[in-house]
């Protein structure tokens, strides 16, 4: 599909997104026209996320056309590279001038590598983008199911065209106004309320290598940590595995409740052989991704990454100025420090690391902070108390800013609900087949 590459100033040219579709398996029984879905991000791909997990979506696909994209900047739309990895590190070293000159370093390579896209990401583009989609397929009104990102360009897409959002479900709901510095907070909370349910449920288990005591499993973890970082293992093929790829791997592993019995196997392996093998499987590699029809042969090896940084920049109007005095950034950062060990040693450092991820870059535009009631019809959210990536705190704010939602309150665990609770999916699918919105707050217990 053809869009403006600047919605606000078509004569800029245009850009192709991508989009896959399945069509409705029993369109004979009341169809219901086309759904519209996003799997999260920023810069995940939806044409491959939908081809992976089809059955996930069965039901809904009796009925309705599934309909994916890849967001702009994303995959094979467009897709944004910085031409490889933007670490410059975890922390401000001593030296913070140099760190801050590393970041816009950063900044002017992702624009080298991304072409003209690159300025015009961002979920207000995106969503302007879904209303090019409805018409294309010829709806009245946009149906859609959000997953994590997803659900912020849910919620913009309601702001900006409330009389053209159906049916509308949002899981595992995101921040709409918290600047960076609380968003980086609020996420080392959430994952560590999430390990800590995870260290409840190993307790429970006769192999669980930190015993049953879960405060103190809680300082081995904080321990094994400090350790790695300062005395790395060692891999069978000489590569290090430190503290803080270990809090990768315990990050990935919280996504999923599934994943849960390889993570309590993965550290006792550390704790009591020293092997860091199962603690390195469960992060994945990455690398680049086919291509699956017209476009470039491969889609950037760092695009996720490189597309994760402009969204979020893209959508923050707070910016530290460039000219700003190191020694300034240097002091605000280490007075932040404390709060966020405080949180969480296990995650706290890393994600302060993430406060000056949009240094060096433009200010974003602040119509997500704005919204407000925009007068969208109902819809549906979905919180999961135990989500390590979206904390529960996020679907009650979100839904009091749109202040036309009804929350199903997910007692369980991992991000996001409708794949793993019958219970969540239940009301999700009866709202998108048949419209049936309960009134107040639904509760759906864990496990079911």
């Amino acid at each position: 599909m053809t869009v403006p590459l600047d919605h606000d100033d078509p004569a800029k040219g245009t850009i192709r997104v991508a989009l896959a579709r399945i069509p409705a398996t029993a369109p004979g029984r009341h169809p219901l026209g086309s759904l519209l879905l996003n799997f999260g991000g920023p810069g995940g791909r939806g044409t491959t996320s939908l081809a992976a997990d089809p059955a996930t979506f069965a039901k809904l696909g009796e009925r309705y056309d599934l309909v994916t994209f890849d967001p702009r900047g994303v995959g094979l739309s467009e897709p944004v590279s910085c031409g490889g990895s933007q670490e410059v590190g975890d922390r401000v070293p001593a030296d913070a001038a140099s760190q801050l000159a590393a970041l816009r370093a950063v900044a002017r390579r992702c624009a080298l590598h991304s072409g003209p896209v690159l300025p015009y990401v961002g979920t207000v583009q995106v969503a302007r983008d879904m209303e090019v989609i409805r018409r294309a397929l010829g709806e009245r009104k946009l149906n859609y199911l959000g997953f994590s990102y997803g659900t912020r360009l849910g919620a913009v897409y309601a702001a900006l065209f409330p009389r053209r959002t159906g049916r509308m479900v949002l899981d595992g709901v995101d921040t709409l106004g918290e600047p960076l510095a609380e968003q980086a907070l609020a996420s080392a909370r959430g994952r560590q309320r999430a390990l800590e349910r995870f260290l409840t449920w190993c307790a429970h288990r006769q192999s669980c290598v930190y015993g049953t005591n879960t405060r103190t499993a809680k300082e081995r973890v904080d321990d094994l940590v400090a350790r790695l970082d300062r005395d790395p293992l060692i891999g069978d093929d000489g590569s290090w595995f430190t503290g803080q790829d270990a809090v990768d791997a315990i990050a990935t592993a919280l996504y999923a409740q599934a994943a849960w019995p390889a993570l309590a196997d993965a550290l006792a392996l550390a704790e009591r052989r020293h092997d860091p093998v199962g603690l390195m499987q469960l992060g994945g590699p990455t690398g680049p991704v086919p291509d699956a029809g017209d476009g470039p042969a491969t889609v950037p090896a760092d695009n996720a990454e490189a597309a994760l940084t402009a969204v979020n920049c893209a959508d923050d109007p707070d910016r530290s100025e460039d000219r700003a005095a190191p020694a300034a950034i240097e002091r605000e950062i280490r007075d932040l420090e404390p709060e966020f060990r405080a949180v969480s040693e296990v995650f706290g450092p890393g994600q302060l690391g993430t406060v000056l991820a949009c240094y060096g870059r433009p200010a974003g535009t602040d119509f997500i902070r704005r919204i407000d009631h925009p007068g969208a019809p109902r819809m549906l959210l979905v919180g999961t108390r135990g989500d390590p990536a979206t904390p529960y705190e996020w679907t009650e704010e979100t839904a009091r800013r749109l202040g036309s939602a009804v929350i199903v309150d997910h007692k369980g665990d991992g991000h996001t609900g409708y794949g793993t609770s019958a219970c969540v999916r239940g009301y999700a699918d009866a709202f998108l087949t048949e419209g049936r919105l309960p009134h107040g707050t639904r509760a759906c217990p864990a496990g079911e």
